[in-house]
């Protein structure tokens, strides 16, 4: 039996409806207008909409703009309009928003079912892709309390509109890929997603990728690839789907790529991760020092953040000549390793090398393992009972990292054993650094031994103290007599250099072929004729900021220098005696592409233009017949190089300094400490131990045009001409008088 309502009761019911819906409705206005007024928090200001901030990642880049590698606390670069693929824009709004170009921040049509289902605490997906945009740039921490969470969404609405008003929905939806957090592996923002999980570019990404990418966003843990391929593959092919029913894709083309498997490429990103991590490592610590030096902040006075603002610095390094230099150590230093392994084997290291106690010791103190055993409060017993219980751990080798189980001190032993390996190339006229190779290894190996680094630079010092010779008038082609040389008035007492009877020339030679055969004699005489002073002056005004001593023995390279400075400092040679200072920052941008740094490199004349092209002159002679000659009999370079070799006491050290008229490079090698060394010079000395490598380093330069390093280009002589007597027949002749008007007129 139903019940007939009277007319009035009628109007009565719906006037009851209507004043209740009214009712809702004012208190909803009333709820957005008190909100918009701050009564449930501080809404964000207009220069924050209009700046929106987010964790980004800061990036390095090449010289020819590729990216070496990022700061981040979020691994998150952000990419433009144009540099989305149609696709990922396509997969999002099938999936998120259909209605996205039509409403003007919020979907009045789903609005019911969003006010219901935040008022009764269930999650859903009815807001716009401008509201979870303004969700994740300032919501902050989801709230459970449901109206706690109602009040949140308010404010999204509100910043919903705003975004809507100061953003085109091109700018909107791309700052919304910007900023999602893909889950796992550090990745964020759709470019990062996009390098881990297909290792391309956004542009590049195909229909069932970006399907697959836009899945995750509804749960990247559930959806992840990695760990649930099926649930992902699943949730892709429904994405898919969407696209299909939104006119993106046709129904064969549907077909077709659903059929795909999921076709991940997976690159984890880590810091480690990129070309010149050692470069990049040094690097963020430079500019660190220039913001804090040069007081440059933000406009509201604020310091920046390397790993959160987003900053793009332009480097000089060139990212073929960086992947050649990496290339040219990984392929020898390998073999060396084997060479110092044999040398080793079966002979007892605690007897054999000096202060082994003391090496283990400090290991052990500086490693990571002991600092946390001792936030443990583990005491020392405790600590050295821990180094001598085996363990599972991961070693580095060259032919890959390997999990083993030994002791954690004879880890340290095998750590020490390893050879350490740092070169640098840079372009002499510019300055500009071209490639940085500061270590073996930098997950294993963190110190940079480029430019934090100093090591004993040996004979390849021998250069400066001929270059203030040459300033002086004396010839390459003068003579002396390759005997002992005793120097007093300096520091404890009479000094006088040990020359190896291995590589003694006897008799008397020039000074060319005394530098080429890198002898101590001449070296000395030479020194005791310019005095030290003179050299550590001309040392210093090419670029070296070590300590360098005024004391004869700096002749034979016994003071350190960092494999930064020796280049630099080899570079005046070539730079017509100019040095150039070694240059890698070229600018710096904010992440709205103001310049915020630009870099100037100092520029000194530190020797005379005459002099820089006799020394070429000097160092071509180590390459043609000197200790650098495997260069020519071994590795086939026959055109214009010139090259210093360099190897300290007890063959702890070994260098090579090599110079074109287009690039200078420096390489040592030798092991964390100087105690432990190769056990024979022959193995040891830098024409084995570096100059292979700039052999490996500059055959792939050479044997790539596109990187405009000829061959067969000569150092520049003077433009006033050179009035050094460099012709060696021609010398003598002069120096026993029988020139050509000498012979003319018979005498």
């Amino acid at each position: 039996m139903s019940i007939k309502l009277a007319p009035q009761d009628i109007r009565r019911y719906n006037w009851y409806i209507w004043k209740t819906v009214i009712c809702f409705l004012a208190l909803f206005v009333l709820m957005l207008v008190v909100t918009y007024f701050g009564l449930f928090g501080q809404l964000p200001s207009f220069r924050a909409i209009e700046n929106p901030k987010s964790n980004q990642a800061s990036e390095v880049l090449a010289a020819d703009k590729t990216v070496l590698g990022t700061y981040y606390v979020q691994n998150r670069s952000s990419v433009n309009y144009s540099q989305l693929s149609p696709n990922v824009v396509n997969a999002l709004i099938a999936t998120e928003d259909v209605r996205f170009y039509e409403h003007s921040g919020i979907d009045f049509q789903r609005l019911p079912g969003i006010v219901f289902f935040t008022l009764i605490g269930k999650k859903q997906g009815a807001s716009t892709i401008t509201q979870q945009l303004a969700k994740n740039l300032f919501s902050g921490q989801i709230s459970h309390n449901p109206f706690v969470r109602f009040t949140q969404k308010l404010k999204e609405w509100i910043i919903a509109i705003q975004l809507e008003r100061r953003y085109t929905k091109q700018e909107i939806v791309t700052m919304y890929l910007n900023t999602v957090d893909f889950g796992a592996y550090n990745t964020f923002g759709i470019k990062s997603a996009a390098r881990t999980y297909f290792n391309v570019t956004p542009d590049k990404l195909s229909p069932d990728q970006a399907a697959l990418l836009v899945g995750m966003l509804k749960g990247t843990g559930v959806y992840s690839p990695i760990r649930h391929p099926d649930r992902a593959l699943n949730r892709r092919n429904l994405i898919l789907g969407l696209m299909e029913g939104q006119g993106f894709l046709s129904s064969g083309q549907l077909a077709e790529l659903r059929g795909k498997p999921l076709g991940l490429n997976f690159t984890q990103t880590t810091h480690n991760d990129g070309r010149a991590p050692y470069f990049r490592a040094v690097l963020k610590q430079e500019i660190q020092k220039i913001f804090k030096d040069q007081n440059i902040t933000k406009s509201d006075g604020s310091a920046y953040d390397l790993d959160r603002d987003g900053l793009k610095i332009y480097t000089t390094i060139d990212a073929t000549m960086q992947q050649y230099a990496e290339e040219a150590q990984h392929d020898y230093m390998h073999i060396l390793q084997d060479e110092f392994n044999a040398q080793w084997k079966g002979v007892s290291r605690a007897k054999t090398i000096k202060n082994y106690k003391l090496l283990l010791d400090q290991g052990m103190f500086r490693s990571d393992r002991y600092k946390e055993l001792q936030l443990q409060g583990k005491s020392e017993d405790e600590i050295k009972e821990n180094f001598n219980t085996r363990d599972s751990l991961e070693l580095f080798t060259w032919r890959g990292n390997v999990d083993t189980v030994m002791r954690p001190i004879d880890s340290i032993v095998y750590s020490k054993m390893m050879l350490r390996n740092s070169m640098m190339s840079m372009d002499p006229t510019t300055g500009y650094v071209k490639a940085w190779v500061g270590g073996t290894n930098f997950e294993h190996f963190k110190y940079d031994q480029v430019k934090l680094g100093t090591r004993q630079v040996g004979s390849t010092a021998k250069p400066f103290t001929y270059s203030v010779a040459i300033e002086n008038g004396f010839s390459p082609c003068q003579e002396v007599d390759n005997v002992p040389v005793t120097i007093t008035g300096y520091g404890s007492g009479p000094w006088t250099p040990k020359q190896s009877s291995s590589d003694w020339l006897q008799g008397s030679i020039t000074l060319r072929k005394a530098l080429g055969y890198s002898q101590n004699y001449v070296a000395a005489y030479v020194m005791n004729e310019v005095k030290p002073i003179p050299v550590m002056e001309l040392i210093k005004k090419m670029g070296i900021t070590s300590d360098v001593p005024p004391y004869p023995s700096i002749c034979l390279g016994t003071f350190n220098a960092s494999v930064y400075d020796m280049t630099g400092a080899y570079s005046v040679f070539a730079n017509h005696g100019t040095w150039t200072e070694p240059t890698y920052i070229l600018r710096i941008e904010d992440k709205n592409g103001n310049v915020i740094y630009t870099h100037t490199p100092k520029v000194v004349q530190a020797m005379d233009v005459q002099t820089a092209y006799v020394m070429t002159y000097m160092l071509k002679g180590v390459i043609e017949e000197g200790t650098g000659s495997r260069l020519m009999y071994k590795y086939g370079f026959h055109n214009p190089i010139g090259g210093k070799t360099g190897t300290t006491q007890d063959n702890s050290d070994g260098w090579f300094m090599g110079i074109t008229p287009q690039l200078v490079t420096g390489v040592w090698t030798g092991c964390e400490d100087r105690d432990i060394h190769f056990r024979s010079t022959r193995l040891g000395e830098g024409a084995n131990s570096a100059l292979p490598i700039f052999a490996g380093f500059m055959k792939r330069v050479y044997d790539n045009p596109a990187l405009g390093i000829k061959r067969n280009v000569d150092f520049d002589a003077p433009k006033n001409g050179v009035n050094i007597v460099m012709d060696c027949n021609a010398y003598k002749q002069q120096q026993q008088g029988t020139g050509e008007v000498d012979k003319k007129l018979g005498f």
